[in-house]
């Protein structure tokens, strides 16, 4: 994505070009189906009143792991299935389809399970199907058959029910490749089962934990006994459901306020438990405090820091405009005024940061004239006369969608790929020490967030990397980045990080937020965008699960910031969202009522009116400082907490 942004890329794949009816691209490709490994030269061709004319067409693909195109127009085929791939130049567009093979079969994984397994309680067979390109074939229609169904029966979805002791064979078969496993059943010793959890009374969104024990007619535990978990409610309203989620560890928590009724089994013996779940009770009024207007471009990011002077400051950037950042006294939240600017060769002044003693601000460059692009180093120690130290763009020519400054060194995307670490301790003479990136078919990056030596990126479908740059855990530094933790989740759109270690728990989490575009975007319209937050608990750095998220309907998560246990979230077209995030998390923490306030900022003035977009929120001195992509800078602050209501009452 050279010399533009990932968001601009998403205008010209997305929003509609100016078309001509006399213009029309032409794929010259007649054969659009590859196989896995394989690469195809695209060709295409413009043609103007019927006839052939010059004009360069660009590719671009929008599933980039099933198959990339690269700068020079080569198709390489990652994955099985089909690709949007677009072709674009003159002004105007086509759009056609590509379409990976799928590899024969090469076989069958099955795992392991019980060498002995109790009559009456089931058992999940679970497989994984591997083609001849060594990929995992998801979604394979798989034929399940047992060869003694008095034993045990086997659902399509690998379920297997036992009813009396024996012997039965089960095999799962596909495109002629066969795997088999051996059940033995043995008679069920179990009679009680006992369940105790650490509570009896709580508030919706808390998370209880469960223990269950299976035991004979004498008594002794059946420690391999396969417990499952479930739960029943009655809501409070009666006109909603009362849903919450179990996990088959014990781990329950409810959204809705009412009775639920959790229950252990295995095969004939349960034991039930009632819970009393009380109202979270967390909403709070939000007051719109101050704007500073910006209506003739695009805003972007903010940072808002204090100065050497003791006073507020805040930088936005702006966005496909004249590569201006605006610097503004945010002192008095209510009356924020602009105080400075600097203006650089851009479209895009996508990310700004300042340094930890407020003296250095850095803002990223796309779309230059001279292509260069790069980062822009500022004196800020004076934010009413900034000054331009220096410039960088060795490695970073391809544009600087985000960085971040730690302790002396920036931290800078390079063309969407990768980051490059630059040393800025004497900010006259920056220099590179170093890269992160990965190695995967199609990598891509969106944003990097640095935390006690930790670099936390949003690597799009490769999920969020954790590196050590110097905390030391895997023995990185700056000049050594050493990548050690990493998750994935399906949607592919990780876009922004943040990390989250809860002090009541101990436990470590990572934000990951999406960033999705289902209906395109209006450069000059109102827009709706997607995706949600998904809350990956880290405590277990080499098991990382996805526990939690939080989604508003009809609106996408962008960027956000957590301070103490609260976050706080731009949510596109929702406004800003103000999330309790305090004990452990499990769940839908919408559906909870963890929502404490939100905020959405709408100008009639504004650069397209009355057309939020929310970019991103910081929280400062007790005030929540926010961007939006067509109104500017804003500052709200949200009524202080209530007195606590109850926790978790134990027993």
């Amino acid at each position: 994505m050279k010399n533009l942004s990932r968001l601009l890329w998403a205008v010209l794949l997305i929003a509609p070009l100016t078309l001509s009816a006399q213009k029309e691209i032409v794929i010259e490709n007649k054969d659009l189906t590859i196989d896995v490994g394989e690469k195809v030269q695209l060709s295409a061709y413009i043609m103007e009143d019927g006839k052939k004319v010059d004009g360069a067409v660009v590719f671009r693909s929008r599933a980039r792991k099933t198959i990339f195109v690269d700068s020079l127009g080569i198709a390489h085929a990652y994955k099985p299935g089909p690709a949007s791939i677009i072709a674009f130049g003159a002004g105007v567009r086509k759009n056609f389809e590509m379409t990976v093979n799928f590899p024969p079969i090469a076989e069958i994984k099955i795992d392991a399970i019980p060498e002995r397994i109790y009559a009456g309680t089931p058992v999940q067979l679970k497989y994984t199907v591997i083609d001849k390109a060594g990929l995992v074939r998801e979604g394979a229609d798989v034929k399940m058959t047992s060869n003694n169904e008095k034993v045990a029966t086997i659902d399509p979805f690998g379920n297997i029910s036992t009813s009396v002791p024996g012997r039965a064979t089960i095999t799962a078969s596909i495109e002629g490749i066969e795997n088999t496993v051996r059940l033995n059943v043995v008679d069920n010793p179990i009679v009680k089962i006992e369940l105790d959890a650490e509570g009896n009374e709580a508030r919706t969104g808390d998370v209880f934990h469960f223990t269950a024990k299976a035991l004979d007619k004498n008594g002794n535990h059946i420690e391999d006994a396969p417990i499952y978990f479930s739960f029943t409610g009655i809501s409070d309203d009666v006109s909603s459901s009362a849903s919450g989620l179990i996990k088959q560890d014990g781990r329950f928590v409810a959204d809705q306020a009412g009775m639920y009724t959790v229950t252990a089994s295995c095969g004939v013996a349960s034991a039930q438990k009632t819970l009393k779940i009380n109202p979270r009770d967390v909403a709070r009024k939000i007051e719109l405090v101050g704007q500073g207007s910006v209506s003739d471009k695009h805003t972007s990011d903010l940072w808002i820091w204090e100065g050497q002077d003791g006073r507020d400051y805040a930088v936005t950037g702006t966005w496909g405009a004249d590569g201006t950042a605006y610097f503004w006294d945010v002192t008095d939240p209510s009356n924020i005024y602009k105080i400075d600017s600097v203006q650089v060769d851009a479209r895009t002044v996508n990310d700004v940061k300042v340094s930890e003693d407020g003296n250095i601000t850095v803002i990223s460059r796309e779309g230059a004239s001279n292509r260069k692009n790069g980062l822009v180093i500022i004196d800020s120690s004076n934010p009413r006369d900034v000054s331009i130290i220096s410039t960088f763009d060795e490695n970073l020519t391809g544009g600087v969608h985000n960085v971040f400054i730690d302790k002396g060194y920036v931290y800078a995307l390079s063309a969407g790929q990768k980051y490059y670490v630059i040393n800025i301790k004497d900010p006259k003479n920056p220099f590179a020490v170093s890269k992160f990136e990965l190695d995967t078919p199609g990598r891509a990056i969106h944003d990097v967030w640095i935390e006690d030596g930790i670099a936390y990126s949003s690597n799009w479908s490769d999920g969020i990397q954790l590196v050590d740059v110097g905390n030391g855990i895997a023995g990185g530094s700056p000049e050594n980045p050493v990548q050690f933790a990493s998750y994935a989740y399906p949607s592919g759109a990780n876009h922004a990080a943040f990390p989250y270690r809860q002090k009541s728990t101990g436990k470590f989490y990572v934000i990951g937020g999406d960033e999705i575009f289902p209906y395109g975007l209006n450069m000059k319209g109102p827009n709706m965008a997607g995706g949600f937050l998904h809350f990956i608990d880290f405590t277990d750095l080499e098991n990382p699960e996805e526990i939690a998220r939080f989604a508003i309907p009809f609106a996408g998560s962008h960027n956000f910031w957590v301070d103490g246990d609260t976050l706080y979230v731009a949510f596109y077209n929702g406004g800003v969202r103000v999330v309790d995030i305090s004990g452990e998390l499990m769940g839908d923490l919408l559906a909870q009522g963890r929502e404490i306030a939100f905020i959405i900022p709408n100008d009639p003035e504004g650069y397209v009116p009355n057309a939020p977009f929310t970019w991103g929120a910081q929280l400062h001195k007790g005030h929540i400082f926010y961007s939006d992509w067509n109104s500017g800078l804003w500052s709200a602050k949200v009524e202080p907490p209530k007195p606590g209501n109850v926790k978790i009452q134990k027993k």
